[in-house]
């Protein structure tokens, strides 16, 4: 089973800085990370900086097309306006039949602002436990909101995005 979680760091580089200590632990094999992203928030800008993790190109990853349709619904949405309506709802609620519903989206919206940054990783094991403390080695702190997600969840998010796979 997988788990998508999203870790929120309080400056704009704190995501990259802990994907960096998570991929240290990845080479440890305390972690299997299949794919990963962040955002970046500076203050001063409108609207937030993504990048996928090209370094991982794990079996398993889930590829650009899912989190540039994830990252979208959560900071670019609402700057695009009425014509994707439509669209945002279907893909809102092919997000929702995997296990990533509104209250999910609204809490990452509600907590990854200008100034802060997030991490975002699908992961292959026991991720809070031993992510937390790899962070906390390294002197990184960030906050956990996570999603956990069955078999059938990751089976059914695969398949609707079907790049890598």
């Amino acid at each position: 089973m997988a788990t998508l979680s999203v870790w929120k760091f309080e400056t704009p580089e704190g995501a990259e800085q802990a994907e960096t200590a998570v991929l240290e632990l990845q080479k440890q094999h305390l972690i299997e990370v299949q794919d990963a992203a962040t955002v970046s928030w500076q203050p001063d800008k409108k609207k937030p900086r993504t990048r996928q993790a090209n370094s991982l190109t794990a079996i398993g990853a889930l590829g650009g097309t899912f989190w540039g349709l994830l990252f979208g619904l959560l900071f670019f949405m609402p700057l695009v306006g009425v014509i994707v309506g439509a669209a945002a709802g279907a893909i809102g609620g092919a997000l929702t039949d995997v296990g990533i519903d509104d209250d999910f989206i609204k809490e990452v919206r509600s907590k990854v602002t200008p100034g802060t940054s997030a991490l975002f990783l699908l992961a292959q094991s026991d991720v809070p436990d031993r992510v937390v403390a790899g962070l906390k080695e390294r002197g990184i702190h960030g906050e956990l909101i996570q999603t956990n997600l069955s078999q059938e969840d990751e089976d059914k998010l695969r398949e609707a995005f079907e790049e890598n796979v």
